[in-house]
């Protein structure tokens, strides 16, 4: 599925003419050094043991610094406050609680406060949800769970089996990892069920086929995943039968990276097909449909695309590439196109009907559909709108506006195929979410829900602006900020960033930036480099494996613009991102440390020469390219944060935070990071979570630790007198 806008919205914003951006140099980042040796084989890497997740002397290295570090930043006297404020924001129960529609019309949520840390799965009518105090009825609360089995349970969904919807699917996760248990609950009951389908912890996932019946892809023994780690064999499992008994019915390949297998039912929960999806890479796959006889076919579907929805009788796909069809239809990246699902099963070359052609600044960045109708998120220049698409008899497509507040980042959530009811959220950086209930039949809106402002927003303001990357290509960005602030340089300013895997970063309501960190005269900042899809497939893909050095200079480029604008200054630059965006930092650290004096590096990717041997590493070599070919290996080392860390070079002390349940991004990344540093000679402050997954917060009180952790450090860094050094 197309990725979903994160809540947002978005503001009033200036743009600065191209004419006037040409005035401001963009120097060229450091140009990659020699390789020193450093870490270029397990041989020359000095820290390879710290990759050993629960090693002992791997643990207590990380105990060591843990202690180190929570003295530094819990024993300044501001840690206290700001954990006070972080920990009654996530806490608050004054939150939208995330509606999903269930067949019947009722209205489930997953929740988390004070009394439920790890939260509870309940219910209500969509009248008393409609209602101030809608009145909650618990299905399952994980708390309870945890303490009465004795484990550190991770709430990771559930699924249910249409149409009825009695009977679901649960997952949970060990601490928050990726890897889940599955057992079957019964949702009339609200226990799970005696001698009920249990699936064993492992990556993967399970779908319903019928009631007593799941298709299943999971860790069946030595050879059956990927070297990514994931799943390489679809199997079906019938009610009583072992995991060893279940019949396998596709096996893809190990250097893919997974398999998985679902079924595509209609608005009444009728299964149309099921099908099976190869993923070839990160970005490439094919779709296999499973046929009775227990055979599999594949469709004839270009390799970067997307099935969104079956609305209709019309199955509708995105592609992420320019495609002909079996028809002889020329197609284009960021096309949305439909078939009838009949026709075109019974012969590929049926032609395709074009729904959406976006153009060159417009995204797609989300799609679901109603009962009757298709809905998208398209977002021009980084601002959304929610459109609703429908067939006609003739097989077109006819289109209409809902009517939302204009200017503002959607994000579209649960949709009924009971009826053409859609949930749909709206948000900006200074302005806190609202809840939409749609009528995607009639275009009406109604405002459902709005929560109060978290952070005294008063005299801010949010700006848009470009920088013009190395190669002339402009870069949108977000400055929010005090409209009375001083032009002087003298601003504490956090660059946030992450460009990668067409992930957006779309305006959005953090009330966590907003009292620790706006409210306190810093200025808030979000780049849209390429890497992400704030422009569509292409965006991102011009940043692509040998291009990736485009996205960092893009983030170099938004830094640099900062600086020209006098909105801030080197002392007073700081920046942050996790993941993807942990490599982002690492990349500004080595090539442009001379811009900025803080850092917070979270669950970062950082030695990218080993980042493909380490979990779910080799799935990702799609976005980078693949250190074992040597071309390849060139364009990466040229970056590697790790390889390129050395003496004699302008450091800021850095946070660097992971976690040691993250069994997506392996923690040897930061501890490696953190190590290299010291042995340099570098102040460092690491952190490592004991819980938590990738998402670094196995509960809130987690979380709420982490995010005053952060802006303790960046307090120290960017707000105090004179910047620290």
């Amino acid at each position: 599925m197309i990725r979903t806008a994160a809540l947002a919205a978005l503001l009033a914003s200036t743009a600065l003419s191209s004419a006037a951006m040409a005035q401001i140099p963009v120097p060229a980042p450091a140009p990659a050094e020699a390789s020193s040796g450093f870490a270029s084989s397990d041989a020359t890497d000095p820290y390879l043991w710290l990759e050993e997740v629960d090693g002992e002397r791997a643990m207590a290295w990380v105990e060591e610094h843990n202690a180190r570090s929570l003295g530094v930043l819990r024993g300044d006297p501001r840690f206290e406050t700001l954990h006070q404020q972080a920990l009654e924001i996530v806490q608050s129960r004054d939150r939208i609680p995330s509606p999903g529609f269930n067949r019947d019309g009722t209205i489930d949520n997953f929740w988390q406060d004070a009394e439920h840390v790890r939260g509870v799965w309940r219910t209500t009518s969509l009248d008393s949800y409609r209602t101030e105090a809608p009145q909650w009825e618990t299905i399952l609360d994980i708390d309870a769970l945890a303490a009465a089995e004795g484990r550190n349970w991770v709430y990771k969904g559930h699924s249910c089996l249409p149409p009825g919807e009695a009977r679901c699917l649960v997952s949970l996760s060990d601490g928050g990892k990726d890897a889940v248990t599955v057992r079957e609950f019964d949702r009339a009951t609200r226990t799970f069920v005696k001698d009920g389908f249990v699936l064993e912890e492992s990556k993967g996932g399970a779908s319903w086929v019928d009631g007593n019946t799941l298709l299943i892809a999971r860790d069946f023994g030595p050879g059956t995943l990927t070297s990514s780690g994931y799943p390489m064999i679809v199997k079906v499992l019938r009610r009583g039968q072992t995991i060893d008994q279940a019949t396998t019915v596709f096996t893809g390949q190990p250097t893919d990276v997974s398999v998985s297998g679902y079924t595509l039912r209609d608005a009444d929960g009728v299964v149309q097909a099921t099908l099976i999806n190869r993923g070839v890479s990160f970005y490439e796959g094919e779709t296999h449909r499973l046929n009775a006889d227990g055979t599999t076919t594949r469709l004839e579907l270009p390799a970067k695309s997307n099935i969104n929805a079956l609305v209709r009788g019309q199955l509708v796909v995105t592609t992420d590439q320019d495609w002909t069809a079996p028809s002889g239809q020329e197609f284009k990246t960021g096309d949305v196109i439909a078939w009838d699902l009949d026709r075109w099963l019974a012969d590929p070359a049926t032609p395709a009907r074009l729904v959406i052609r976006p153009t060159g600044r417009e995204a797609i960045e989300g799609i679901t559909n109603t009962r009757n109708k298709l809905v998208v998120a398209l977002y021009e220049n980084v601002r959304g709108g929610v459109d609703v698409y429908e067939p006609d008899p003739s097989g077109e497509w006819t289109r209409t506006r809902l009517d939302l507040p204009q200017n503002v980042s959607v994000n579209l959530g649960s949709a009924s195929e009971r009826d053409d009811a859609v949930f749909i959220s709206v948000t900006g950086y200074l302005n806190p979410s609202s809840l939409y209930l749609a009528d995607a039949a009639t275009g009406v809106s109604d405002l459902t829900k709005s929560l109060p402002a978290k952070f005294d927003a008063t005299g801010m303001t949010v700006e848009q602006f470009e920088a013009r990357s190395s190669d002339g290509t402009m870069i949108p960005y977000f400055v929010v900020h005090r409209g009375d602030m001083a032009m002087d340089g003298s601003n504490p300013t956090l660059l946030y960033g992450y460009g990668g895997f067409q992930s957006s970063l779309l305006p959005g309501y953090s009330a966590t930036v907003g009292k620790l960190w706006l409210e306190r005269g810093g200025v808030y900042v979000v780049a849209n480099t390429r890497g992400g899809g704030e422009f569509g497939p292409r965006w991102h893909q011009a940043a692509l494996q040998e291009n990736r050095q485009r996205a960092h200079e893009d983030y170099q480029a938004v830094a640099l613009d900062l600086i020209a604008r006098n909105v801030t200054s080197q002392p007073r630059l700081g920046i942050m991102g996790g993941s993807q965006g942990g490599l982002f930092m690492g990349a500004m650290l080595t090539q442009r440390p001379d811009l900025i004096n803080a850092a917070v590096i979270q669950v970062p990717l950082f030695d990218m020469l080993r980042f493909h041997k380490l979990l779910a590493g080799a799935s990702w070599m799609a976005e980078y390219g693949n250190p074992d070919v040597p071309e390849e290996r060139a364009w990466i080392e040229a970056y590697s944060p790790y390889q390129r860390l050395e003496a004699g070079r302008p450091y800021p002390e850095v946070f660097i935070h992971t976690s040691t349940k993250d069994d997506r991004v392996h923690p040897g990344h930061a501890r490696k990071a953190a190590a290299r540093l010291e042995d340099l000679g570098y102040p460092v402050l690491f952190y490592e979570n004991t819980d938590g997954g990738h998402a670094a917060g196995a509960n809130l009180r987690e979380t709420a630790r982490r995010i005053a952790l952060e802006y303790t450090y960046l307090t120290r860094r960017l707000m105090d007198q004179p910047a620290a050094e």
